[in-house]
């Protein structure tokens, strides 16, 4: 499985502290099966997280990572707030590219409201040849109220990531209603486990795979599309049909 959002480098946000912490991360998702680990610092006002910052943290860990024998591969990334999308210049937002790749843009979805100018700024990256992958909405209120809202934005060419927690249940009822639905309605691309220490959205997608009915869907969510963008293939692969979650 390719896990394409995490909070794995030390010391940069809120996510790992130490260089343990990060071994601690990779070693939990490469014991759930996960092969490759995008490591995706915020990029906001509180964590304001340079492409120079990013890439010499994510180089100690892929060391610490090698001489420790496990069998991850650490890619580049990170997760840059609405707000600094336009206000960092466009070379740089490249350098933060999903998966080491420029042309995917992983931007934090806000927890709260839904920001006037968000639709106009996803085209604008869409414009740029930058597709923006939408992180974590389903926890978002105003998408839970109507998680439909998001299709003219998946219409346009935006991808959309859910949160593992949310498709397991373990980040509440409305979450994981709302991962479900952006699931069966066609509106999900990718699983990621936003994780930001072992225990805290712990890594690993295994179990968001296991909720998810339909082995081909549960594949495509967590391994083809993501393995596309970190080889950097212009395209999403054609959805499988079907979608729902296991009943809890």
């Amino acid at each position: 499985m390719i896990d394409l959002h995490t909070h794995v480098l030390p010391g940069l946000d809120d996510g790992a502290v130490s260089l343990d912490d990060s071994l601690a991360i990779v070693a939990a998702a490469a014991a759930d099966g996960t092969t490759v680990l995008a490591a995706t610092p915020h990029v906001r006002d509180d964590y304001p997280t340079t492409p120079e910052q990013m890439l010499a943290a994510l180089a100690d860990v892929r060391a610490a990572v090698a001489e420790r024998g496990l069998a991850v591969e650490l890619v580049p990334g990170g997760e840059v707030a609405l707000e600094h999308v336009r206000a960092t210049p466009p070379a740089a937002l490249r350098r933060f590219g999903l998966g080491g790749n420029p042309g995917y843009l992983l931007v934090e979805f806000p927890y709260h409201g839904w920001p006037a100018e968000l639709a106009t700024t996803l085209v604008e990256l869409l414009d740029q040849g930058v597709v923006p992958v939408l992180a974590h909405p389903e926890r978002n209120a105003e998408v839970q109220a109507g998680p439909a809202r998001l299709g003219p934005l998946v219409a346009e060419g935006v991808l959309v990531q859910v949160t593992a927690a949310s498709v397991t249940g373990a980040l509440g009822r409305s979450a994981r209603e709302t991962a479900a639905a952006l699931v069966r309605d066609g509106l999900a691309h990718m699983v990621a486990s936003d994780a930001h220490a072992p225990a805290l959205r712990a890594a690993g997608l295994s179990g968001a795979r296991t909720a998810i009915r339909g082995s081909r869907l549960a594949e495509w969510l967590t391994e083809t599309v993501p393995a596309a963008i970190v080889a950097q293939e212009p395209a999403v692969p054609g959805r499988p049909r079907g979608g729902r979650f296991q009943r809890r």
